[in-house]
């Protein structure tokens, strides 16, 4: 009887999606659930058959150098791929594969509540009653902007990027959007979308910014300090796509100058680590911070797991994986 191949899980997963995972492998889980170090992850490429690390996990051309001869498959437990060396994998005859399309509908909700919650200043109001410091309604206190009629630019009109406009548009906002493709006509026309090939002049109109693009060599600062000075005074930034993809610094100095008017945040440039000054700007109520959890549902986490799983399976039973991830797509 043929040994079941090794399967080394990098973070700890949904029980369904575990239990599942020994069921039909020889698996081996992560039961405390910290990240593993760089050596860790070097010791577990040089005996695993398939690794399945997670966005966390940082999988270099260095750390691909070391792996065993009989590493074959890195399934990706995440839509992004940045975390990996592609390139490297496929040079040493690895197959990269991830979890796309599941997490869409999770995360544009999450970026509309970001949206709501900057422009009405939820978070900044939540805290107000615990703090005991609320007298009573006032009509001039705690006023917010209404984001009915105002123009939303998404940068990034994937699947992502359809879903969060079709949640704006049903909250009356006009969709406009850049992508390094146009859409379909059918596409622009359900959505009533206004298509900008100039990220700049788009900037420059709208009212509120969601970043839904991927992170990838092409879009890392994508909104630099050059481009983040298009934005109006009035303006706020949504961002629950790769924290790289904003030039951080000069959002910061931004915020602090009162050049935009917030911003929303769900992913940050080096995390964890998030900046001391991003850190005071929240205190003051000028951003608004959340510790990346726009997938995490227990559905989305899941169906994940589910992918993973299918990946896996298809690739040790000789099919080609239906995710598997090449440098053309990056």
């Amino acid at each position: 009887m043929r040994k079941k191949p090794l399967v080394v899980v990098t973070r700890k997963l949904p029980e369904v999606v575990e239990t599942r995972m020994c069921e039909l492998f020889e698996t081996r889980l992560n039961e405390t659930d910290a990240p593993m170090g760089a050596a860790e992850l070097a010791a577990a490429m040089a005996t695993a058959e398939v690794l399945v690390p997670t966005v966390t996990d940082r999988i270099d051309r260095n750390l691909i150098a070391k792996a065993g001869e009989q590493l074959k498959l890195i399934a990706n437990f995440g839509n992004g791929v940045d975390n990996i060396d592609v390139a490297a994998a496929i040079e040493r005859g690895i197959t990269v594969t991830n979890t796309p399309g599941v997490l869409t509908e999770d995360t544009a909700d999450m970026t509309m509540a970001l949206i709501l919650a900057v422009a009405r200043r939820v978070v900044e109001g939540a805290h107000v009653i615990p703090a005991g410091d609320w007298s009573g309604w006032s009509p001039t206190w705690m006023l917010g902007r209404r984001i009915t009629g105002k123009r939303l630019g998404i940068v990034g009109m994937g699947r992502i990027g359809q879903a969060l406009a079709r949640r704006a548009k049903a909250f009356g906002l006009s969709i406009h959007y850049h992508n390094r493709r146009r859409v379909s006509t059918a596409i622009e026309e359900q959505l009533e979308a206004t298509y900008w090939e100039s990220l700049d002049q788009m900037l420059a109109r709208m009212d509120i910014v969601s970043v839904n693009c991927p992170h990838t060599p092409a879009t890392y600062h994508l909104l630099s300090a050059r481009r983040l000075k298009h934005l109006r005074p009035s303006a706020i930034i949504v961002n629950t796509a790769r924290g790289e993809i904003i030039d951080e610094a000069a959002l910061v100095q931004m915020l602090e100058r009162g050049e935009i008017a917030g911003a929303g945040l769900d992913v940050f440039e080096h995390e964890p680590a998030v900046p001391t000054k991003l850190m005071r700007l929240a205190k003051a109520n000028k951003v608004t911070l959340l510790p990346h959890m726009g997938s995490a549902t227990q559905e989305g986490r899941i169906d994940m797991g589910e992918k993973v799983i299918i990946n896996v399976k298809a690739f040790l039973d000789g099919h080609r994986p239906p995710d598997r991830v090449l440098p053309s797509m990056l």
